[in-house]
């Protein structure tokens, strides 16, 4: 991707004007546009983060006199992996200096309780790293020739620094690279957008990726170093249809040129849809398998527990959707008799919050169990309930004797016959009769994937939860967004309503993961409210250990 003749004038104006600041000392420094909270540490198994820039080493703190060496930075602006010189003349003769590169390290900040995670906005430090150890000849002089790394986009200072002190200063702006692929194929087609160059900082690091002049979503790269990949489905008719990638806090800001950031170019493509093959079957696209960072989970605390047991329970699987089995396994029980086995979770609604009381803990039982022994196995079944993170505990009475973790994951909800037979899978024709059967089913009437231009629809899914992470979803019909939809109120049961529209053919309908920033609300909350299409790599969640798919979804309109 290149930049327009006026975008690079600017931008390389832009860092001549930020290399004449002078600095006092050079070291870490930190920053937040977030209100108070827990900044997160990026799970570990997030694929494809870039290292650390060149050695990775934290430069030492050096300080930076009024009169510096201009370092020469040639070329002054490119994108990540383009070869560039630095070199330095009228130094110290045959003297070593060790040049170093800014750079950051950016995260996501949230507000960790027992019943539940806030979304509280983003953080970012800054620091240097050693690039490398360069050698002037007789005359003063040194060149070293290397590549932008994988790191952060905007203005990087480059220092040559001899016993603690700056020598000479130079800079390099980074710009936003574009890729995509493939180029063509069938409605449905996934398309892989790469954008590189994104900032730590608010203004910065947000992208909106537009299709056909619509927002598809929008893309954060804060845990993978400036560099976001995201997949879209292609959407629309047989053609050309045009793929735009736009800075933004959520949505595009359309006069960079005029910004504070005019390097912050934007990127294009055009895909090609060969043919309509109609609908495919809905699939759940899930995020990348990490380690969580966060300990606390949601319902899991110490009240209630016996602080002389020394049972200790295990389940499996820990995880999966609601109506799924689980064996719950217990040993080191002291007490024998009936115990019961229950299911830990919350009820009520954001509604509330207004009141001081947004929900409250509720248990459910699960089963009954005659303890004989110090051991006990036993399977369960998930309710169909509230999706995220869960506590089964084993009580005698009021007494928690052990307890486990699971995670309910989001599914697609079946629609079954008499004989429990599945017969669709999420899509059906909205039934608006007004009945109660119709009212206690989200409106959702008999499965079907085919509509006629204009009819109401539904999608429906099962087991989302009530965190500020995953308690609502983002919903894009052809790749625009229109909405979302939230499942707390319907203890995890979420039906929207849509039109069958566009024009006779095949129509994709996605829904992903979004940060909510409303009830209750927090100063400083940006990139809330729109789909993250980064959601698999750099979303907050994955932190605390939510793995929160995007479902994919196709209809037919038929004449």
């Amino acid at each position: 991707m290149k930049l327009h003749s006026t975008a690079r004038k600017l931008t390389a104006l832009s860092a001549v004007v930020a290399l004449t600041v002078a600095v006092a000392m050079v070291g870490p420094a930190s920053g937040a546009d977030a209100a108070v909270g827990t900044t997160l540490i990026a799970p570990a198994g997030i694929p494809n983060i870039p290292a650390v820039p060149f050695t990775g080493t934290k430069s030492a703190v050096f300080t930076t006199p009024q009169t510096m060496v201009n370092l020469s930075v040639v070329p002054a602006q490119g994108i990540v992996g383009d070869p560039i010189v630095v070199s330095g003349k009228a130094m110290a003769p045959n003297a070593t200096f060790t040049l170093t590169w800014s750079t950051s390290d950016a995260s996501w900040v949230a507000g960790i309780e027992p019943n539940t995670l806030n979304y509280m906005g983003t953080s970012y430090v800054n620091y240097n790293v050693d690039m490398a150890t360069v050698t002037t000849d007789a005359a003063g002089a040194f060149s070293f020739a290397t590549k932008i790394p994988s790191d952060w986009g905007g203005v990087h200072d480059i220092y040559a620094v001899s016993a603690g002190v700056g020598a000479g200063h130079g800079g390099l702006q980074v710009a936003r690279g574009f890729t995509m692929t493939p180029k063509s194929g069938p409605v449905g087609t996934p398309i892989t957008v790469t954008y590189t160059g994104l900032g730590p900082k608010l203004y910065a690091a947000g992208a909106a990726l537009i299709y056909d002049n619509h927002f598809a979503g929008e893309m954060m790269a804060r845990w993978t170093r400036g560099t976001a990949k995201v997949v879209i489905l292609a959407s629309g008719g047989i053609g050309k249809h045009y793929v735009q990638a736009n800075e933004a806090i959520s949505f595009s800001y359309l006069n960079v040129m005029q910004s504070p950031v005019p390097y912050a170019n934007s990127g294009f493509g055009t895909f090609t849809i060969t043919k309509d093959k109609g609908a495919f079957a809905p699939y759940i696209q899930w995020p990348s398998k990490v380690t969580p960072t966060v300990s606390a989970h949601t319902t899991l605390s110490n009240i209630g527990l016996d602080p002389n047991t020394k049972a200790i329970a295990s389940l499996s699987p820990e995880s999966g959707p609601v109506g799924s089995k689980t064996t719950i396994n217990v040993n080191g029980l002291t007490t024998t008799g009936s115990h019961q086995i229950v299911w830990a979770t919350v009820v009520g609604n954001r509604v509330n919050c207004t009141t001081g009381t947004c929900w409250v803990y509720n248990s459910l039982p699960l089963a009954t169990v005659n303890v004989e022994s110090s051991s006990i196995s036993k399977e369960v079944t998930i309710p169909d309930h509230l999706g995220g993170w869960h506590v089964i505990q084993v009580k005698q009475g009021d007494v928690i004797e052990a307890q486990a973790l699971f995670y309910v994951k989001e599914s697609i909800m079946p629609f079954l016959d008499k004989n429990g037979k599945t017969i669709g899978m999420g899509l059906a024709k909205a039934d608006l009769s007004g009945s109660a059967d119709a009212f206690a089913k989200g409106g959702a009437g008999a499965p079907t994937n085919t509509f006629k231009e204009g009819e109401e629809f539904t999608i429906s899914l099962k087991g989302v939860g009530w965190t500020q992470f995953d308690n609502t979803l983002a919903v894009t019909y052809d790749n625009s967004y229109i909405g979302y939809g939230c499942g707390f109120n319907s203890n995890g049961y979420l039906v929207v309503h849509l039109k069958a529209i566009g024009g006779v053919g095949t129509h994709i309908i996605d829904l992903r993961p979004l940060l909510y920033t409303q009830q209750p609300s927090f100063g400083n909350t940006p990139y809330g409210m729109a789909p993250v299409l980064t959601f698999d790599r750099d979303f907050p969640g994955l932190a605390a250990g939510y793995q929160i798919p995007a479902f994919h979804f196709a209809i037919n309109i038929v004449k």
